[in-house]
């Protein structure tokens, strides 16, 4: 099974090729018609960037890897003073 390494190990105990990887692997998973389209997965990455609660690809506000929640269709921004991703 592809996990995403433990979120609350430290940077130094981390590789970051892997856990890069590892990532990859996550969006990989997600089936195709669950997968947002890249253009909208662009967009909500921008959002993200965008954010000052954005710290080393993690969502402060909830804890995920941002690229991972990004590609899934059915996920929103959890920005509780609204959201930073197109509605589109």
């Amino acid at each position: 099974m592809n996990t995403i390494p433990c979120k609350r190990c430290l940077i130094s105990e981390t590789n970051e090729t892997e856990l890069q990887e590892s990532i990859r692997r996550t969006i990989e998973a997600i089936p195709e018609e669950a997968k947002a389209d890249p253009s909208l997965y662009g967009k909500r990455l921008d959002g993200c960037r965008g954010c000052d609660r954005l710290l080393a690809g993690l969502c402060r506000i909830c804890g995920c890897y941002v690229e991972v929640r990004a590609a899934k269709a059915s996920s929103t921004c959890p920005n509780p003073l609204g959201s930073l991703w197109p509605t589109d």
